[in-house]
């Protein structure tokens, strides 16, 4: 088995795809494994609604039984974490959502987390979920940008309208710790921190980064 960490775009959309792989850059090092990005290319556009999250569940879980001999870990790229528990269940490797490493790696950065979503239909679905994990308390407030998945490669509207999304979160919200709600938002990372001044969590980058830790620590 080679030492490889497979990163899942559960939607169709290639530029999402090539997004997600030059942010996992600062986390391929010597020595380290190999970070692989891949396209579900029978899947939607973008992960928007609950219809989406279930359409692709067998296709996450088809990926993961094909590439389970040539794979340490898998981390399936959508704040849905659509399949993920089903997934888990095909494998003895590591799997990973990144709604859950990027919520509770902001849970180590700060005592109250606001999420960036990008359409407000996908707050209810979000909000089930932190739920399910026990979080409501340490939860500040999920706030959209009004952007669908595709949208997302607007670089200039994208940001501003997430520049006033964050402000909102930390000053009428209270958070002190920011989380991307979608894979589509990785570019943006480093630029919006500058600018809200408050860690800002892109899930994908914490999902890869514990998987990392899995995998070098051999913790099944």
């Amino acid at each position: 088995m080679s030492d490889r960490i497979l990163v899942i775009n559960p939607n169709s959309t290639e530029a999402v795809t090539r997004g997600i792989d030059a942010a996992m850059e600062p986390l391929r090092m010597n020595g380290g494994p190999a970070i692989e990005c891949v396209t579900l290319k029978d899947g939607p556009p973008g992960i928007e609604n609950q219809g989406h999250v279930e359409q692709v569940v067998p296709l996450i879980g088809a990926m993961v039984k094909q590439r389970d001999n040539d794979c340490s870990a898998f981390v399936i790229a959508c704040y849905s974490d659509p399949g993920l528990h089903a997934a888990r269940e095909l494998t003895t490797k590591p799997v990973l959502g990144i709604a859950e490493c990027g919520i509770l790696t902001a849970l180590t950065l700060g005592q109250r987390f606001g999420v960036i979503s990008i359409l407000k239909k996908s707050i209810p679905r979000h909000l089930r979920y932190v739920g399910q994990m026990g979080l409501n308390d340490r939860m500040a407030g999920d706030r959209a940008i009004g952007l669908g998945v595709v949208a997302l490669a607007d670089e200039a509207r994208t940001f501003s309208r997430m520049a006033e999304v964050a402000a909102e979160l930390r000053d009428e919200d209270g958070a002190d710790v920011l989380v991307m709600g979608c894979a589509g938002m990785a570019r943006y990372r480093e630029r919006l921190q500058r600018h809200v001044g408050l860690p800002v969590v892109e899930p994908s980058q914490a999902a890869v980064a514990m998987a990392i830790g899995r995998t070098r620590l051999n913790w099944a």
